[in-house]
């Protein structure tokens, strides 16, 4: 009698674990351990000796059903690390969930800059995406996320599948901020004026510290540069947090961009130099 047939789905495990210290006022990586295709590129202090700059690349150029990705970095005190991406992260249609988990801690006196490309979502992936930051003492963060539904340029919308979100930030422990999100392919609250208004690409900025009133009026007058883009801000205790709705991924990562450019000397402490990739 021969056994049923199980059919072989290829998936990807990847772990990638990253750590910074302050060296005499340098800020250096110091522990960096990856298994599967999960890399980071050759660190770089672009800005000078205080800041560290690492490009997260995950060789497949995608994720499909069955892969798990775990990110995990720990800057320590006094360190400053800038974490982004070379290019979008493309969640691919599947019969399976796919998942990344994110596990960030930022030590006091230290400052975590979690600046990634794009997260595309096609029609039928099922994306879960699970992340928690933990800050200590006066650690900062500036931390944004860009989520495109379908991709609307080749006519696909995001009609099936899902997407499944968290994020978490604390602070020594106590609950700063917790979002979940649950988004189904072809909801009504996709169209919906109380939902994403027909607006394919939603995107999330949380930055540490209080903004003043007049630095939030300047941010907020960022959006009308940006035409078709929805756009607000609110100053939560301790977190400053800003969103956007728009029709293209390129308009909402110009928006955060340019409150990038705003917020880091205001409530970071340090001139807005950006990181060269964003060029590219």
């Amino acid at each position: 009698m021969n056994a049923p047939h199980t059919p072989f789905t290829p998936s990807w495990q990847a772990e990638l674990e990253l750590g910074y210290a302050c060296l005499l006022g340098r800020t250096v990586p110091v522990h960096r351990k990856h298994l599967g295709p999960l890399r980071v590129q050759k660190h770089l202090h672009a800005e000078g000796p205080g800041v560290c700059q690492h490009i997260i690349v995950h060789p497949p150029g995608g994720i499909a059903g069955g892969d798990r990705l775990n990110i995990t970095a720990t800057v320590g005190e006094n360190a400053w690390a800038q974490l982004t991406s070379p290019g979008a992260a493309k969640w691919y249609r599947a019969a399976a969930p796919a998942h990344q988990r994110l596990r960030l801690r930022v030590e006091a006196g230290a400052t975590l800059e979690w600046l990634p490309q794009e997260t595309i979502v096609y029609s039928a992936a099922q994306a879960h995406l699970d992340s928690r930051i933990d800050l200590l003492g006066d650690a900062r963060l500036c931390y944004w996320d860009v989520i495109a539904l379908g991709r609307p340029a080749s006519g696909e919308r995001f009609d099936l599948g899902h997407l499944q979100a968290r994020l978490e930030i604390r602070r020594d422990g106590r609950l700063l901020w917790h979002e979940r999100q649950h988004v189904e392919g072809g909801d009504g609250l996709l169209d919906s004026p109380i939902g994403l208004d027909g607006q394919p690409v939603f995107a999330t900025l949380i930055v540490t510290g209080e903004a003043d009133a007049g630095l939030l009026e300047r941010c907020r007058e960022l959006a009308t540069r940006h035409p078709g883009l929805r756009a607000d801000l609110t100053q939560l205790p301790g977190l400053l947090l800003g969103r956007c709705l728009a029709a293209e991924a390129l308009h909402a990562r110009a928006w955060l961009i340019d409150l990038w450019h705003l917020l880091r000397p205001a409530l970071l402490g340090r001139d807005a130099v950006p990181p060269r990739i964003w060029s590219t």
